[in-house]
């Protein structure tokens, strides 16, 4: 797999800063379709900060593996921000890490409504040292499905860094 430069320095920096805290990240992905563990792990060490990956590209696999309930999935619909905190919460709770990072949307193109149009993404990031999770609408457009996923990728990063480190533990 070829990723981007970009995104490789920043996983980079995401790895070397998790490491430093002593800290483990987990993804849970559906329209990445583990894009970012992908990526995380093509970083040399990043064992040492990565815990692992769901991919959760079904309602049934969100339920089964992360949790969420089904309600959520019958009442918000997959992609939404209530389907990407539970996600975030439930990889949190199903792995060893310290933060989780989760993703849904709808990459395109097509499979889009008027409400919930092609390049629609939810991404949340829970962590020990927090309550709960917070979460980000993106509405990248119809811009093509690689677009979609990498823009994606590259605001998981962002926030895993805003969010998913303690700040009072960094020197």
């Amino acid at each position: 797999m070829q990723f981007d430069p970009d995104l490789i320095e920043m996983a980079t920096l995401v790895i070397e800063r998790f490491k430093a805290q002593d800290a483990r990240i987990a993804t849970a992905e559906s329209c990445t379709g583990g894009l970012i563990a992908g990526l995380l792990t093509e970083i040399p060490g990043s064992s040492d900060a990565f815990e692992r990956g769901f991919v959760t590209y079904s309602n049934e696999a969100k339920a089964e593996l992360l949790n969420v309930d089904p309600q959520t999935l019958h009442e918000s619909g997959a992609v939404s921000a209530e389907t990407a905190y539970a996600m975030a919460i439930g990889g949190l709770a199903q792995s060893d890490a310290s933060a989780c990072v989760a993703v849904t949307g709808i990459a395109g193109p097509g499979g889009g409504t008027a409400k919930k149009p092609a390049g629609l993404v939810y991404i949340a990031v829970a962590a020990n040292h927090e309550e709960g999770a917070f979460v980000e609408e993106c509405q990248f457009g119809d811009i093509g499905r690689s677009e979609v996923r990498s823009k994606t990728i590259n605001v998981a990063l962002e926030m895993l860094l805003a969010y998913g480190l303690d700040e009072e533990s960094e020197q």
